[in-house]
């Protein structure tokens, strides 16, 4: 490259630098969070629920404190279906772009775990250091008391709903069931060049949320059976969300 190429080029990388980080600034992400919010509110306002939704309510209060499993791409529609009288808290990773997200969480009452776990090899040494194994007990402790918890079962940047070992793991560590469950509105965009295909829920449109049967890990479940449990969830949460596509006519 010329160095006048260059030259002009440098003002341009330390704009888009400075506008990197004003957007990961403390201030920018608590009002990202409130706007983000706020949004989410006036759009379930607008929603009509589908014909042939799962009582939520009714199965989360029966099981209570479970551990709800769903798909990324999926997560915005999480506080739809979380009854406002039972605690709940969810686990999001701890990267600057989940900043947001946890925000969002908290204004809905929700409150949050920050780590990332249930993958393997090197992976998994990496995940131990984002604080995963302590996520996974912060979250053993508060089912113990009384807390269900919200859990994105696939791994960030992974196979798009494929569930990872950490659902797994901490149902086997909790002894709390996992409900696998799905959520889809008829209205929403989908944002393609994301990893997961998020959606983007938009306003004046149906909602279906199905849950399936509990699925329970034994305290003693060896490596074979844990990997077994594994694709259980993988099929039930899949099993949800084409049930949730099919009651409000979308597809992938």
């Amino acid at each position: 490259m010329p160095d006048r190429a260059r030259e002009k080029s440098k003002p341009r990388r330390t704009v888009r630098g400075a506008l990197r980080q004003l957007g990961r600034s403390k201030a920018a992400i608590a009002v990202a969070g409130v706007a983000v919010g706020g949004l989410l509110r006036f759009v379930h306002a607008t929603q009509r629920r589908a014909a042939g939704s799962s009582d939520f309510r009714r199965i989360l209060t029966e099981e209570h404190p479970a551990i709800v499993g769903l798909w990324h791409g999926q997560h915005l529609l999480a506080p739809f279906f979380r009854p406002r009288e039972l605690p709940f808290v969810a686990l999001l990773s701890r990267n600057a772009d989940a900043e947001i997200n946890a925000r969002v969480v908290e204004s809905f009452g929700i409150s949050t775990v920050r780590g990332s776990g249930g993958r393997e090899g090197v992976k998994a040494k990496r995940a131990k250091r984002k604080g995963g194994a302590r996520a996974l007990v912060a979250l053993r402790h508060l089912l113990a008391g009384g807390t269900g918890v919200c859990m994105i079962a696939d791994i960030p940047k992974g196979t798009p709903r494929d569930a990872g070992l950490g659902i797994v793991t901490l149902a086997k560590i909790s002894g709390r069931p996992i409900i696998p469950a799905g959520a889809v509105t008829s209205r929403h965009r989908v944002v393609a060049r994301a990893w997961d295909k998020t959606r983007i829920p938009l306003p004046f449109g149906r909602i279906a949320v199905v849950m399936g049967a509990p699925i329970v890990v034994p305290a003693d479940a060896d490596e074979a059976m844990m990997e077994a449990k594994r694709r259980e969830v993988t099929a039930a949460i899949e099993a949800a969300n084409l049930a949730a596509e099919r009651l409000v006519g979308t597809r992938r």
